[in-house]
């Protein structure tokens, strides 16, 4: 991983603030491009990025707060690795608020049912690729827009970082390549329920997945404190 994949274009104009470099560092983790662990250098992040030492600081903070970023003695801040304990409470929220955007899609947009429908075929198009980084991105952007349906700006926020924190939990465990594949037909099979109506056929298909998600992590993550 390099520093030089943090573009700077997201945040020439207008002038980056805390909050919008903490966005960018955030979505790089959802990318994978930032894993757990890695040093999170102030000097050369905010040469990449083209903003004040001062900015990436506040920036840095925010994410601590958020859980994604912790600072260690004599290493400065680091992308924040995951305990189990973390893990499972990331899956508590998962079920309410998933659960909750599969009871309510009744009343979504049919914008938001498309988003839903672009990030299963982005993520289908990326196994098709073997471009298995894409692929779990596209798959966390499915959850995203699942969670959407909901139509609330606050949870939206709330859940970009418990999609980050996801991503992290998952570089922790098994390569993109080994991980991905059973769950984008998963991804799929969801939609397509949520798109013609089925929704207890659908809430029961998500519980399923996010069962099975979870012991999955859960017993790989266990192997890396054992």
């Amino acid at each position: 991983m390099h520093l030089a994949d943090l573009p700077q274009a997201t945040v020439d104009s207008p002038p980056a603030t805390a909050d919008r470099i903490a966005d960018v560092l955030r979505q790089r983790m959802v990318e994978g491009v930032l894993p757990p662990g890695m040093p999170l250098r102030e000097a050369s992040i905010a040469s990449q990025l083209g903003v004040s030492r001062n900015t990436l600081r506040e920036a840095l903070r925010l994410l601590v707060a958020s859980g994604l970023v912790e600072v260690r003695l004599y290493r400065g801040a680091v992308v924040k690795a995951l305990t189990p304990g973390e893990l499972r409470d990331i899956y508590r929220v998962r079920r309410i608020l998933e659960l909750q955007a599969v009871e309510e899609s009744a009343i979504a947009t049919q914008d938001a049912i498309d988003r839903v429908g672009t990030a299963v075929r982005r993520a289908e198009e990326a196994v098709a690729e073997q471009a298995w980084k894409q692929a779990g991105t596209a798959s966390l952007r499915f959850h995203q827009a699942l969670v959407a349906l909901l139509g609330s700006h606050r949870v939206d926020s709330f859940f970009q970082n418990i999609v980050a924190q996801l991503r992290l939990a998952f570089a922790q465990t098994a390569t993109d390549e080994a991980f991905q594949p059973p769950w984008v037909p998963r991804d799929r099979l969801i939609f397509e329920l949520l798109r013609t109506g089925r929704r207890a056929e659908a809430r029961s298909e998500l519980m399923a997945y996010l069962d099975d998600s979870e012991r999955a992590v859960l017993d790989l993550l266990r192997r890396g404190y054992s």
